[in-house]
């Protein structure tokens, strides 16, 4: 990039693919804890793994984010999965290998997968 206007392209094809994710109010956001509780625990592999699974079934409506601690370390890897109009579901001890399943059932299907849940984990 050397002139304003190469980075102005840049910009104008960012805003571009952002609006073709869908708008704020209908994107469905994953939030995963990547504060060192949740990186020691594993989190990295599991925010890969939504990056890529996201992107191999070409969910433009679904935004991937990271953020500090959550406030649960004993249950990290942490995820939250945000879907407009209805309340947060909050997936602990979360592995790479799960993500394939909250992908399909949750974020593509809208079933919550109990079983990975805070609340699962809780009763046991």
């Amino acid at each position: 990039m050397k002139t304003l206007e190469e980075l102005m392209a840049i910009r104008d094809r960012a805003k571009a693919d952002m609006t073709d994710r869908g708008g704020e109010g209908d994107s469905i956001r994953v939030v995963v804890g990547m504060a060192t509780c949740g990186i020691a625990a594993g989190a990295r592999p599991v925010l890969n793994a939504f990056v890529d699974e996201i992107a191999k079934r070409n969910l433009r409506n679904v935004t991937v984010t990271q953020t500090g601690c959550i406030g649960m370390c004993q249950y990290e890897p942490i995820v939250e999965v945000i879907r407009p109009g209805e309340e947060k579901v909050t997936y602990v001890k979360m592995t790479a290998d799960k993500v394939p399943t909250v992908v399909a059932d949750h974020i593509v299907n809208g079933n919550p997968v109990a079983e990975y849940t805070v609340g699962a984990v809780v009763k046991d």
